[in-house]
């Protein structure tokens, strides 16, 4: 299928990209920009990161690979599938299994790209690329980084989507991955 939608809006001239602030997970850009049919500039802000990925991760029984871990953001723990930034230079299909090896210690023979998204267009210049693990083993030990505490869960699916609709599972990443993830499967059932 064909994308048909066609776009009104065109790009908007930028006029200057400048870094304010650097950290090692993103960099905060000031861009000036001049939109369409205008000629006084606007600044933006924008958070520019690598590229991120997230994994669906499902054992031969279809269950759902789960990791939880405190996020600082909402002072909270999250339950969420896997995923990170890809590394400098990496494809995002490598970062992919890393991330699941690294966090989980599962690995999978069967990949699948499930779509990609972006979390925030407004202020976020990266995208999130999206894959199904299907028949994932435990092959190793987790292989978590100083800053990393996960937990890992095994949920049938039917049960993490439960935790949707009740709100424990609130990252909107792993909400569109698992959109994607229904999609996918149900163009795969005809």
């Amino acid at each position: 299928m064909s994308n048909s939608f066609q776009f009104t809006k065109s790009r908007w001239d930028v006029l200057q990209d400048k870094k304010v602030f650097e950290t090692p997970v993103f960099s905060l850009h000031q861009i000036d920009l001049i939109p369409e049919n205008r000629d006084k500039t606007v600044p933006f802000y924008v958070l520019k990161a690598p590229e991120w990925i997230n994994v669906i991760a499902l054992t031969a029984d279809e269950q759902i690979v789960l990791v939880e871990q405190y996020r600082a953001g909402i002072d909270a723990p999250s339950v969420e599938i896997p995923g990170g930034m890809t590394d400098p230079g990496e494809d995002p299909l490598t970062a992919a299994k890393r991330e699941l090896l690294e966090e989980t210690g599962y690995s999978s023979g069967h990949w699948t790209k499930i779509g990609i998204t972006s979390s925030n267009p407004a202020i976020l210049s990266n995208y999130t690329h999206l894959y199904l693990a299907e028949s994932c083993e435990q092959t190793a030990e987790q292989m978590t980084d100083g800053n990393e505490d996960i937990a890992v869960h095994l949920l049938p699916f039917s049960h993490f989507l439960d935790l949707i609709r009740d709100g424990t599972v609130h990252h909107a990443i792993v909400l569109a991955a698992v959109s994607h993830y229904l999609l996918y499967r149900e163009r795969e059932s005809f």
